[in-house]
């Protein structure tokens, strides 16, 4: 991979919006095709940073507004993207800033971040979890003022007392789950890997786990 092939996809990606502008591709194709688009310019970054047989085994997409990467993202106020990807050797850890309206680029215009964590170099994948305490908190605000103006709210009084009850227990039952890597660099910040529910996900940290046991 070289440079004039990061840049003809970087072309590619700028060319979607024209033929949008123009109805060659619809809405729900071209947010398609931009995904697609884009995470082929991250895997092509990647692979300039590997050796010649070392391909991705495994990876996983973040967009942290929403713990998911859609294919309708751009539709909304800028959004944080979180991507990983594994090979037998490394772990790629990339960051980047989408603008509703600008084409992706990977690079300083999107506050583009990458990280290789050499697999042997990994110390701990380490579930944890938080309760939601801010979720908890709005619960509870709104089935106190449900009780406050109860008499006064005699139809929504009861939904609404029972949905920031349902609120609370969600984020007491239900709380925040992510991995958090550690590496042996103990000046480094831990990576920390979000949208556990994804089958990409559970497939990652499976693979980081089997590795870490295999050295």
């Amino acid at each position: 991979m070289t440079n004039e092939e990061i840049e003809a996809l970087r072309a590619v990606i700028r060319g979607l919006y024209p033929k949008r502008a123009i109805g060659d591709l619809t809405e729900k194709k071209f947010q398609r095709e931009l995904v697609d688009r884009t995470l082929d310019l991250y895997r092509a970054l990647i692979r300039i940073n590997t050796k010649e047989n070392e391909q991705i085994v495994c990876e996983h997409h973040v967009l942290r507004s929403h713990f998911k990467l859609t294919h309708s993202v751009l539709k909304e106020p800028e959004q944080g993207t979180e991507s990983f990807f594994a090979t037998e050797r490394s772990l790629f850890h990339l960051k980047s800033t989408l603008m509703p309206g600008r084409p992706p680029t990977a690079d300083k215009e999107d506050n583009f971040y990458m990280k290789q964590i050499p697999l042997q170099k990994i110390r701990s994948v380490r579930v944890k979890r938080q309760i939601r305490i801010e979720e908890m908190g709005m619960g509870a605000a709104i089935a106190g003022l449900a009780a406050l103006f109860y008499s006064s709210l005699s139809i929504t009084g009861p939904f609404l007392v029972g949905l920031g009850v349902l609120g609370m227990l969600h984020g007491l039952l239900l709380p925040t789950r992510w991995v958090q890597v550690e590496t042996l660099d103990p000046g480094s910040e831990p990576i920390l890997i979000y949208a556990l529910r994804k089958k990409s996900a559970r497939r990652m940290v499976k693979f980081l786990r089997e590795k870490m046991r295999r050295q």
